[in-house]
């Protein structure tokens, strides 16, 4: 028996996703054949090309040809991801058999509908897992021939059947568990599964013991981050505002690590609004992110309310891991506020409520040990279920080995 894992980027890309799918990939490759369907680009490089295979740790990566436009253009994207469809198809053909376990995740959308036909010919086993929901989230963001109509309806009736195929479909939490069940998905067909980072990787460090704290500078000064992809999913406008009413608190410092479709803009209105307080910083290397993670604070996370269910904002796991409290901005109902008020780790803020935020952040840092507090209980509730093994032995559950 083979398990076969689809999605678009793979080791050593260090996206999201591909990091997720590589850590998971390698603990199961200790017993198990496994095997890769990725593309031969890297997220974090879109210039390098991969070789077409390769063998990793016992895993065998079949990297495939596509188009290479880019994301900058929607058009562009739809093309890279129609060649990735076509290409996926082809080699999942040969390399499926009626034993097999084929893992189709989100990226690129619909691949599931892809993976589901040919899983049905092959007569093998189809496991979704789910990082998103699409359509409904290109729909939320007003993609173009994504608000209404024909071409909506045929994505969303494809996508439904690829689901209601599958074994089982493995989503990030509980209202995206519900919102499967409201497209008609059975209840026995979805598995919450968290996403996770690795407990012993990333660990609090206090920021006297930081050498990048004392590298860029922020030694001294109460920090509030955001790091991870900035992306057209989350707000920053209430964030960019908090920053305006407490430029002249010379302890706060708002910084930003990463990069993302958003980062221009904000870098835009933080020179428009002449933001003193606030810095940037590129995303960070992978054995870096203890030290990245645990320079702030405390972290700002933000999702559209429009989008709870359709996304669950990963970069929560890492933080956690850091020993950080979170301020979040969005829906207070959602899947990571619940984490937060149930455990005492954050504070949620409504969108557009900029003093509500800025006065959090002000009361957090003329109460440091406060914000500590709420930093100890997220690293005890990461621990308890969202640390790395936890989530393999979720996997294997799914997957049935012992």
């Amino acid at each position: 028996m083979k398990i076969i894992f689809i999605n678009r980027y793979f080791y050593p890309d260090q996206s999201a996703t591909s990091q997720l799918l590589t850590d998971l990939a390698f603990d199961l490759s200790q017993d198990k054949n496994i095997h890769i369907i990725t593309s031969s680009q890297r997220y974090d490089d879109p210039k390098q090309k991969l070789p077409p295979f390769e063998i990793k740790n016992s895993i065998q990566i079949h990297r495939l040809w596509t188009t290479r436009f880019g994301r900058q253009r929607l058009l562009g994207r739809a093309v890279d991801y129609l060649s990735f469809y076509f290409s996926a198809a082809w080699r999942l053909w040969r390399l499926t058999s009626k034993a097999d376990v084929v893992i189709a995740k989100t990226d690129p959308p619909f691949i599931s509908v892809v993976a589901a036909v040919i899983v049905k010919l092959r007569g093998a086993t189809l496991i979704n897992w789910l990082q998103d929901v699409y359509p409904e989230i290109a729909t939320s963001l007003g993609v173009v021939g994504m608000r209404r109509g024909p071409l909506l309806s045929i994505l969303q009736w494809l996508r439904n059947r690829s689901l209601r195929s599958a074994l089982t479909n493995v989503v990030l939490g509980h209202l995206m568990a519900k919102r499967l069940e409201q497209l008609g998905i059975a209840s026995s067909k979805i598995r919450i599964i968290p996403n996770w980072v690795d407990g012993d990787h990333i660990q609090p460090i206090a920021k006297a013991n930081n050498p990048l704290t004392e590298k860029w500078g922020l030694s001294k000064q109460f920090v509030v981050g955001y790091s991870g992809n900035m992306g057209r999913a989350h707000e920053f406008a209430t964030i960019l505002e908090a920053a305006e009413k407490l430029i002249e608190d010379k302890q706060i410092i708002f910084l930003f690590i990463g990069d993302g479709p958003m980062r221009t803009w904000i870098k835009h209105e933080v020179q428009k609004r002449s933001l003193t307080n606030v810095m940037f910083r590129p995303y960070q290397p992978r054995e870096e992110l203890s030290n990245s993670l645990t320079v702030p604070d405390v972290h700002l996370i933000s999702l559209r309310s429009d989008l709870e269910g359709l996304i669950v904002p990963s970069k929560f796991y890492g933080i956690a891991a850091a020993g950080r409290a979170t301020l979040y901005i969005g829906d207070k109902a959602g899947e990571i506020p619940r984490i937060l008020d149930s455990n005492n780790c954050g504070l949620t803020i409504s969108e557009q409520d900029s003093d509500d935020l800025a006065n959090h952040i002000k009361r957090l840092a003329n109460n440091p040990q406060s914000c500590q507090e709420m930093g100890n209980n997220a690293r005890d509730i990461f621990e308890k279920l969202y640390n790395k093994p936890i989530a393999f032995g979720l996997w294997r559950q799914v997957l049935d080995i012992r």
